[in-house]
């Protein structure tokens, strides 16, 4: 793998709905004080943060704004849809060598003698943002619309949305690899936190900053003096917002911030050789097996969770101040566990996290059971509560994310280590993706919602329109959207008579667990017994020779 890959310390991404973890530094030497820094490297960890965070906006609406906003016009089945829109995140080993090795010093505007200058980084970097920023501008005008017809229109938005999820992918490869030249050598372990506080600052404000301001009850609760209809920030007017912020940055980008000179060393070929190499250990087939698995237990609790709280009446600026609560806990628990992940034993604090994932879905499972029925406010007392296992299910997963990412580091061969940390991450990434299409299906598969006659209708009336003889009783199913628009249209409820998230998660929680006790644990203590230099493939090339 090229230089994009090739970093003083681990830059490990795992994105859920809803919730993107902290990349920490596993590396103590890298502890240096920003103070300390030179001018020059403070500009570049500036420009970092600045890069981090553009990226970190469209990531924050696909997985944590768009699915709580589609949710009103949608079912779970056509959720999942959307979820696709997220996969090329965890998908950028299949084409990061590409971006690390094709670019132009300069590009001439045609027509005239001017010639900006680019580079190997901002080849791919001032392009891939340019564009974000106008699809950004031109949906901007079309999104409300596609909201309110998402019945219809929801393979568009996943279409839309997959395309900003593959340029904001490849725009972090290439702001990877600029790290590498924007910093000093001493200080290139700062890439990882301008990529910790980039990247959290965009999503939170795409998906928790802007969930409050687009919450009327919200604004007025929290913001407000004087209560208003409408909210303080529209989606239209957020996505012109991130459009100029987009298109601004890129110019001054492509302008005035010049890029070093790098050499081209990178060899496609050679770099998708060396990733076969790496799949065809025995061990490091076990250890991608386990990636993709290992996450299926708490898959319900991490993308319906969140959904079925605002469904029973939480409000979603409640549920936005809780995740918000959560985020200095991230980072606190981040610095606290990174020692934890030390020596030959890095994956078992890795396992141990994973039981309590799969039982805060089980405790999660109990909270969303007992949210009050009668349309009556959330307690304080229970929205503490919220609160309280929204923290403390961060911090498991954040100790999850620091032992594999501790152990990532330990078992990488030195001489390709970009590349064998790529693929391990890609693949961990992945397991945390691949099942929530699934998921989010099973819930439709098993919940049963019917249609319920309006009060005081003439029942002879209904019969003859649907042809129902029982139509007293119901006036048929009203979870498919032709069910859903049949009741609209006799003015009936819909009524939901079995909740399908309830089956889904305990199948997902029983899944979990048979798999831990019965795979992933016996094999984890395996592959943390296995010395490190049975894990490098040139020195398992050399034995051969």
């Amino acid at each position: 793998m090229g230089r994009a890959e090739q970093k003083a310390d681990v830059l490990v991404k795992d994105q859920s709905p809803g919730d993107v973890k902290n990349e920490v530094s596993s590396r103590p030497e890298d502890a240096h004080s920003f103070r300390l820094l030179s001018a020059e490297d403070k500009h570049g960890f500036m420009l970092l943060v600045l890069l981090y965070m553009l990226q970190g906006i469209p990531v924050g609406l696909a997985f944590g704004t768009m699915p709580f906003l589609l949710k009103s016009y949608v079912g779970y089945s056509q959720l999942g849809i959307f979820m696709l829109s997220t996969y090329p995140y965890s998908l950028k080993l299949l084409w990061s060598p590409i971006v690390d090795s094709l670019f132009v010093s300069a590009w001439r505007i045609p027509c005239t003698k001017l010639e900006l200058s680019l580079g190997r980084r901002k080849s791919w970097i001032v392009p891939i943002q340019l564009i974000v920023g106008i699809t950004f501008l031109v949906i901007s005008y079309q999104i409300d619309a596609l909201l309110e017809n998402a019945e219809t229109s929801i393979y568009l938005i996943t279409l839309v949305f997959f395309g900003l999820i593959v340029l904001a992918a490849t725009q972090d490869i290439a702001v990877d690899g600029w790290a590498l030249t924007l910093l000093s050598e001493e200080n290139v372990g700062f890439a990882s936190t301008a990529q910790t506080i980039g990247i959290n600052v965009g999503y939170f404000m795409s998906f928790t900053v802007f969930l409050a301001l687009n919450s009327v009850e919200a604004c007025n609760k929290y913001l407000r003096f004087r209560p208003q209809s409408t909210p303080i920030l529209t989606f239209p007017a957020y996505l012109q917002l991130c459009a100029a912020a987009f298109i601004l940055i890129t110019l001054w980008l492509l302008f005035f911030q010049k890029e070093k000179k790098e050499e081209n060393n990178m060899d496609i070929v050679k770099a998708y050789a060396t990733i076969w190499k790496i799949g065809k250990l025995r061990h490091v087939q076990l250890l991608l097996i386990i990636h993709m698995i290992c996450k299926i237990g708490y898959q319900a609790n991490d993308a319906v969770t969140g959904l079925k709280l605002v469904e029973r009446g939480l409000g979603k600026e409640d549920l936005a101040f809780a995740v918000l609560i959560d985020f200095p806990f991230q980072l606190l628990f981040g610095y606290l566990t990174a020692t934890w992940s030390k020596g030959n034993k890095a994956l078992r604090p890795w396992m141990i996290s994973l039981f309590f994932r799969l039982f805060f879905s089980v405790v999660n499972m109990g909270i969303v059971a007992g949210m009050p029925q009668d349309g009556s406010e959330v307690s304080t007392s229970y929205f503490l509560l919220i609160v309280l296992t929204t923290v403390l299910n961060s911090f498991a997963g954040t100790v999850q994310f620091v032992g594999v990412s501790a152990f990532h580091t330990q078992i990488s061969d030195p001489i390709i280590g970009g590349t064998y940390m790529t693929l391990l991450n890609t693949v961990s990434n992945l397991g945390g993706t691949w099942p929530r299409y699934f998921v989010l299906k099973m819930v439709d598969y098993f919940g049963v919602s019917m249609c319920r006659p309006p009060v005081g209708v003439d029942m002879d009336k209904v019969e003859n329109v649907l042809g129902q003889a029982n139509a007293s009783l119901s006036l048929g199913e009203c979870k498919s959207d032709a069910g859903m628009k049949q009741c609209q249209s006799v003015g009936g409820s819909c009524v939901l008579v079995r909740d399908g998230y309830f089956a889904t998660s305990t199948i997902c929680v029983t899944v979990g667990l048979c798999t831990l006790l019965l795979f992933i644990m016996p094999v984890c203590r395996y592959l943390q017994r296995i010395p490190p230099a049975e894990w490098h493939v040139v020195s398992q090339n050399q034995k051969r020779h």
